[in-house]
């Protein structure tokens, strides 16, 4: 069966298709960084009307790629919560559409969960059940994954999201959206114990919750004194940028590991699985790799490719349509997290 998968939870359009032996036939992800760039980062109104403009020609490259036509389409997917309400609505009207007119069956996906699905096809065996951490820029969460169908929240963040802390710090340093990647090459050249940052909670084993709003302020109070204004970015020292974007990269990671390996103990599993954005970052890799090392568990991380939004990750609706889980024409668009 090739089942087409569309997802638009946020400012990337993608498609994939995908077989039923989890066979990836052709995936393509239209990035929206440079229409959000200017403001530092994502303008829902503006994600939403790039959706609409790239949805069809996405999808007909990547029927092109995968070397089938739309009527070789045996079900449709589509990532319908949590999200941008304005975005999901464009993949979920999509999706609707297409199901209908080619009679085939619609499965609405998580899209939380499609970034733990992503460390099972980098794997390519089962990697359940497991802790799973997604890592990006609108959720930190941790998961006890049973099996594909079954994700039990562990706790997530209490207010701000690690990727959207690395956005914002980056505004602050004066470097480029989205700011993940900009603040982890910066901080490759600066010394993270440069400045003492709060890690809140890590002290707590029994609390699986994060929280990066104090951290963010944090380090702007390094940069102004409270009531006065951030300096330009381009007047900031190089060595303060580095030093302050390593102290706070540091910061976030110590938060994560810590966390996860707590998450780790209390459930008793012997696998971690890390997804989203911000588990490409260097940093975060190696200090689990390390810290998996030393306690004896297996990680799994997804590759970069499938850490940023795509739609191959949303291959677990195979996983729902062999249980016979689909959905009909009811579907809706959920911004809000659905467990």
């Amino acid at each position: 069966m090739n089942i087409l998968i569309i997802e638009s939870t946020c400012d990337e359009t993608a498609a994939a298709v995908v077989t039923d032996q989890l066979e990836v036939l052709g995936s393509v992800v239209a990035s929206q960084d440079k229409l959000h760039e200017r403001f530092r980062g994502v303008v829902p109104e503006i994600a939403a009307r790039a959706h609409l403009e790239r949805m069809l020609p996405v999808i007909d490259e990547t029927l092109e790629k995968s070397g089938i036509a739309l009527r070789d389409v045996d079900a449709i997917a589509v990532a319908h919560t949590p999200g941008l309400a304005g975005s999901l609505l464009i993949g979920v009207v999509t999706a609707k559409t297409l199901a209908m007119a080619l009679g085939v069956p619609i499965i609405g996906i998580n899209h939380l969960y499609g970034h733990i699905y992503a460390c099972r096809l980098a794997a390519g065996k089962d990697v359940f059940p497991c802790v799973g951490l997604v890592v990006s820029g609108g959720h930190t969460s941790l998961y006890d994954c049973q099996s594909p169908l079954e994700f039990n929240l562990l706790g997530g963040t209490i207010d701000d999201a690690a990727g959207e802390a690395f956005d914002k710090v980056a505004s602050m340093l004066g470097l480029p959206f989205p700011g993940g990647p900009h603040v982890g090459r910066v901080a490759s050249q600066g010394n993270p114990q440069s400045f003492q940052l709060p890690r809140s909670f890590i002290h707590d084993q029994d609390r699986l919750q994060f929280s990066f709003s104090g951290l963010k302020t944090a380090v702007r109070y390094q940069l102004a004194a409270p009531g006065e204004d951030l300096p330009p970015g381009e007047t900031l020292d190089e060595k303060l940028v580095a030093d302050l974007a390593a102290s706070f990269q540091a910061a976030v990671v110590d938060c994560l590991v810590a966390k996860s390996m707590a998450a780790l103990s209390k459930t008793g599993h012997s696998r971690l699985c890390v997804g989203g954005g911000v588990a490409a970052n260097r940093h975060l890799r190696a200090e689990l790799e390390k810290c998996c090392a030393q306690t004896g568990h297996e990680l799994v991380i997804a590759p970069l490719q499938l850490c940023t939004d795509n739609a191959v990750m949303g291959a677990i609706a195979i996983e729902k349509l062999r249980a016979g889980l689909v959905d009909d024409l009811e579907l809706d668009a959920q911004p809000g997290l659905i467990r």
